[in-house]
């Protein structure tokens, strides 16, 4: 077997559109393992975030979450690795969201902290309803505060997000360049929404969700450091993937492959283009790379 890592994403991709992965998927992904291959879910959810997709997949091996941000163990969940972000950033980070007139999401540690979320809303910085919906549904411990002077553990905290109307968070994705500069990665895409909150997004709009890492964190630094712990090569990597977040393990891998609705950046990036997730394109991928086509 050429390859020996397959990092898989997990909305858009292994999950279809309905958040679900298909039976077809989950037997790829056996077959995958079967075949020799190191199964890493590389996720920008958060690690509770992911646990019913980590189940369905039986998934023992360390997982990739917050967007490259944390590696953890799936079973324990601990904390193996973590790429912390500058106290600076957040601070200016959380500055740029307010003044945009939306509340802060700052993503945690949980190991640390303690918890999951420290949402920072001032009055005038409300949370999108969109945010309080997905803090209910995953289960996720989240705290409040007014001011980010307030935060009970400030080094524990991996990214800063928010949650908002896509054309303003563009906005605020352009100050947050302008001053942040390459000490950061940023970036700005579509939120996973209910059916009932996607009714309420006007015709022709897009709720976003706009994150902000250190620049070390990324998929492929975090698979880079997974690969490095295995003794495998970059071209022994094969990554499947469909947003902006997923590009830079596209790129390193020794096989990119983007999903048939992956963003063009994706496409570009990759060497393949598998079927949709709603055809189960994770199975398609993993059957021509298992038969020696890819």
């Amino acid at each position: 077997m050429r390859f020996r890592l397959l990092a898989l994403d997990l909305d858009g991709t292994l999950f279809n559109r309905e958040s679900v992965i298909s039976p077809a998927n989950i037997a790829a992904v056996d077959r995958a393992r079967d075949a020799g291959l190191r199964v890493v879910v590389c996720t920008g959810r958060g690690l509770l975030e992911c646990v019913g997709g980590l189940e369905a997949i039986n998934q023992r091996e360390p997982v990739v979450v917050a967007g490259g941000a944390i590696i953890a163990d799936p079973l324990t969940r601990t904390t193996l690795h973590r790429f912390n972000i500058h106290q600076s950033l957040v601070h200016n980070a959380v500055e740029i969201i307010l003044a945009s007139k939306h509340a802060a999401l700052v993503l945690k540690d949980p190991l640390q902290a303690g918890f999951d979320y420290l949402v920072v809303n001032p009055e005038g910085c409300p949370i999108d309803p969109v945010s309080q919906w997905w803090f209910s549904k995953m289960n996720v411990e989240v705290r409040y505060t007014q001011s980010l002077a307030d935060d009970p553990c400030p080094l524990a905290t991996v990214r800063v997000g928010a949650c908002g109307r896509g054309h303003i968070l563009d906005g605020a994705k352009g100050k947050l360049i302008a001053a942040l500069g390459d000490r950061a990665v940023i970036h700005n895409f579509p939120a996973v929404i209910s059916p009932e909150h996607a009714k309420a997004v006007g015709t022709g709009e897009s709720l976003n969700i706009l994150e902000i890492f250190d620049r070390d964190a990324t998929k492929w630094s975090a698979i880079s450091y997974l690969a490095c712990e295995w003794a495998i090569e970059p071209s022994q990597v094969v990554a499947i993937g469909d947003e902006i977040n997923d590009v830079s393990m596209i790129e390193g891998a020794g096989l990119g492959i983007a999903m048939g609705n992956a963003i063009p950046a994706v496409k570009a990036a990759a060497k393949r283009v598998t079927l949709s997730n709603a055809e189960s394109g994770v199975a398609y991928a993993i059957d021509r790379v298992l038969a020696g086509e890819w």
